[in-house]
């Protein structure tokens, strides 16, 4: 399966562009990825113009599963209101954008991942320094995830509405021009990347868990695309590459 270079173009944006975003047909339908940067209002813009152009069957967040019911609050609200939730960044705005698609969350933690984490582990006879630090992140993925769990039934049980976390503030807003927020989040990302390609996490317990946890996408993706319709991904954009080339081997 190969990229279809036209999809980015179809867009008279510039905040919807090749670095962001991978069209991969298939069979049963097309698969879109679309790489995000969290609560950033370019990524916000382009998963909300992404789903309206592509109206997919199903809707696959970078959420773990405990975590939806709590995104799903987040979006309720009218459909047709332009301002973006308040909570939840570009994945609430996609399950706004996307209201009748299935919704579904690709992220660790999950017995999936659990269970290929632990063989990888058991294959690669890691040292016990580094399968302790491996347990410790997942502790703190696992604690993230039923803190958004609960917070979805308090705020579903009371007038109250509960966040784990603050929404991220860039220097730059959904007001901005599309070029100006496209400018800003391409100079975010190259940042980032710059700072991470100077660290070496090779054999790391962070290059296990995300490793694994990359694999753990691809193999829900390719579960999710065996049925029929189209789907679109909204995913970091740090995994995009991997991911697409993953589900194109």
């Amino acid at each position: 399966m190969d990229e279809s270079p036209s999809f980015p173009e179809s867009f008279d944006d510039p905040r919807i562009t090749s670095q962001f975003c991978r069209r991969l047909p298939g069979g049963a339908g097309d698969l879109v990825l679309v790489g995000v940067v969290h609560d950033h209002p370019a990524s916000v813009a382009r998963v909300e113009r992404v789903l309206e152009h592509v109206g997919p069957d199903t809707l696959a967040l970078e959420l773990p599963p405990a975590a939806l019911p709590l995104y799903r609050i987040y979006a309720r609200g009218d459909p047709d209101d332009p301002t973006p939730p308040r909570f939840g960044g570009e994945m609430s705005a996609a399950i706004r954008a996307a209201p009748d698609a299935d919704h579904v969350g690709i992220d660790a933690p999950n017995w999936s991942f659990l269970r290929e984490l632990v063989t990888r582990l058991v294959a690669d006879r890691v040292s016990p320094a580094t399968a302790r630090n491996v347990i410790t992140s997942l502790g703190g993925a696992t604690r993230e995830a039923v803190a958004c769990r609960v917070a979805a039934t308090l705020t579903h049980a009371t007038s109250m509405t509960v966040a784990p976390d603050d929404p991220i503030e860039y220097d730059c807003t959904p007001d901005d021009p599309p070029e100006r927020q496209a400018e800003h989040e391409r100079s975010h990302v190259a940042g980032v990347q710059a700072l991470l390609g100077s660290v070496d996490t090779d054999g790391s317990a962070l290059a296990y868990r995300d490793e694994t946890r990359e694999q753990c996408m691809i193999d829900r993706l390719e579960a999710l695309r065996s049925e029929p319709g189209d789907i679109v991904a909204v995913v970091g954009v740090d995994h995009l590459e991997r991911l697409a080339a993953g589900l194109s081997a």
